[in-house]
């Protein structure tokens, strides 16, 4: 795992010294070394790589990487480019143009959010191959929920899309009331009817910012 090198380094410093990422860190050598486990090493931080603590503007929780090859690289929702559209973010981009009138690009590579500030952090950073889940439970949890404590304490406003059960259990480490947070449904197929489609989140997110004084983002994400 390459370290974090910007500002997260210092708010996160502290979890490195714990047990629980002593016995992580030496789960996921192991598991690298035995097995097929993605995202590939290189690409395990890359939200905090991409996205650093200062020009945080977003934040969206996913839950696992994906599991089938090619497809994680460290982002919440996002795959590499040349990879099917997943059918969350198949629905993302439909609620994305119902709200903001973004055409469906033919990629599913946030890359461009992330470098505008939109943090794609998912609670748990690594998965082994075909097995969905495969490492809850691990210590990841405890490591990111320490990154949204750190974004929960950030003098500056910050939008929070908690999307299905599992992003929403995280609102009760987030107190501070300059940020905005944003529930719905999961983009899933599964419940995406239930009120994901129409949420309207990312021109409320926009809206935000721009009354905050901070430039909205492009939510565009280009054709390939």
């Amino acid at each position: 795992m390459p370290p974090i090198t910007n500002d997260w380094a210092e708010a996160l410093k502290e979890e490195y010294k714990k047990d629980y990422y002593k016995k992580l860190f030496d789960f996921v050598g192991k598991a690298y070394a035995s097995g097929t486990v993605y995202p590939p090493g290189d690409d395990i931080f890359n939200a905090f790589h991409l996205t650093p603590l200062s020009k945080v503007k977003v934040v969206i929780i996913g839950q696992d990487p994906y599991h089938e090859p090619g497809q994680a690289h460290g982002l919440s929702f996002s795959v590499k480019p040349g990879v099917e559209i997943p059918p969350s973010l198949v629905n993302i981009y439909k609620e994305l143009e119902s709200d903001c009138g973004c055409y469906i690009p033919n990629n599913g590579y946030l890359v461009k959010w992330a470098e505008q500030g939109v943090l794609l952090l998912n609670a748990v950073l690594t998965v082994q191959a075909h097995r969905a889940a495969s490492h809850q439970g691990k210590g990841w949890e405890e490591f990111t929920d320490a990154a949204i404590r750190a974004l929960n304490q950030v003098d500056r406003p910050i939008v929070f899309l908690l999307w299905g059960s599992f992003a929403r259990s995280k609102k009760q480490m987030l107190n501070n009331p300059q940020h905005l947070i944003l529930e719905a449904p999961h983009p899933s197929p599964l419940s995406a009817y239930r009120g994901f489609f129409g949420c309207k989140h990312f021109s409320k997110a926009n809206q935000f910012l721009t009354e905050h004084g901070a430039d909205p983002i492009d939510w565009q994400i280009e054709n390939i």
